[in-house]
C-alpha cells in the first residue's frame, strides 16, 4: 500500500488494491471533539469515487484525488444517500469530470436526483453489479440504515471491502487510515451521544443483508477504516442496536 500524501487538512492512503481513502480533518477548533470527512477512490480503467464529501471540501478532495489520478478521469461518482457530506459537491465533480456518471439506488434516483444532479443517474437495483475493470462493486439497499429511505451502500467484491457510509462513525479527528482494533465501542459512544440512527423495524435484516457479503475492510465515512471479520461486527451492531431497543 502507498503511504499517504497531504494536502494541508486533507490526506490520502491507499487501504486496498487500487482502493483509497481521502480523509479530511475538521479539527476541534472548528467542531467539538473533532470530526472526518472520508471519500474513497477505486482507481480502475472506469475510475469511481464513492461520495464527493461537502462542497466546503471540494478543492481539497480533488487535490487528493489528483495525486492519484486526473479528477477529469472519473467515470462513477456514487453516494451511499442524498446528505451535503455525502454528495454536497457532487454538481461540481460532474462539472470537472465530463464523462461521469452519478450512481445511487433506485429511491434516490426516483426522489432526489432528478432534481438535484446535473447528468441522469445510473439507479441501482439490490445486489446490481457493476464493472469498473479489475474490481467489481455492487449495490446493497440499506433503508433507515443508519438513516436515509434512499439509503444503501456499495461493496467491492473482489477486495471485499464495503463501503459502508455512516455506519461505524468514529468522532475525533486524529485516526489511522486502517485499523484492526475495536471500532465497535467508539461508534455506538458517537450513537448514543447524538442518536442519529433512524428507529426502523427492518434494520436487523438489514445488516444481516450488508453481512452476508462477507467484507473484510469497512470503509468508514467517518474514522478509521477497519480490517477484520466484517460481518461478525455487522452482526454485532445488529445485536447492540437490538439490545437498545433500536429496533424492533
Amino acid at each position: 500500500m502507498n503511504t499517504a500524501t497531504h494536502t494541508q487538512n486533507t490526506r490520502i492512503d491507499e487501504i486496498g488494491d487500487g482502493i483509497y481513502r481521502i480523509s479530511s480533518r475538521i479539527p476541534p477548533s472548528a467542531m467539538p471533539g473533532g470530526f472526518t470527512f472520508n471519500q474513497f477512490l477505486i482507481k480502475d480503467a472506469a475510475p469511481l469515487l464513492f461520495h464527493t464529501g461537502p462542497r466546503k471540501l471540494f478543492t481539497e478532495t480533488v487535490k487528493a484525488i489528483e495525486q492519484v489520478l486526473p479528477v477529469r478521469d472519473l467515470s462513477y461518482i456514487a453516494f451511499s444517500h442524498f446528505e451535503p457530506d455525502e454528495c454536497g459537491a457532487l454538481n461540481e465533480f460532474l462539472q470537472a469530470a465530463p464523462n461521469a456518471v452519478p450512481v445511487c439506488g433506485r429511491i434516490s434516483a426516483m426522489v432526489n436526483m432528478g432534481d438535484y444532479a446535473e447528468r441522469t443517474a445510473l439507479a441501482m437495483n439490490d445486489k446490481q453489479l457493476l464493472e469498473l475493470g479489475d474490481h467489481t462493486v455492487q449495490w446493497l439497499d440499506a433503508p433507515h440504515v443508519p438513516h436515509g429511505w434512499d439509503c444503501g451502500f456499495l461493496a467491492e467484491t473482489r477486495t471485499r471491502t464495503l463501503f459502508c457510509g455512516d455506519l461505524f462513525t468514529q468522532s475525533g479527528a486524529q485516526h489511522s487510515p486502517l485499523t484492526s482494533d475495536d471500532i465497535l465501542e467508539s461508534s455506538e459512544a458517537c450513537r448514543l451521544g447524538m442518536d442519529y440512527y433512524a428507529h426502523a423495524a427492518n434494520t436487523t435484516h438489514v445488516l444481516q443483508h450488508l453481512a452476508s457479503v462477507q467484507p473484510t475492510t469497512l470503509a468508514c465515512m467517518h474514522g478509521a477504516s477497519w480490517q477484520g471479520d466484517g460481518g461478525q461486527l455487522l452482526r454485532r451492531l445488529g445485536e447492540r442496536l437490538a439490545k437498545d431497543g433500536q429496533v424492533n
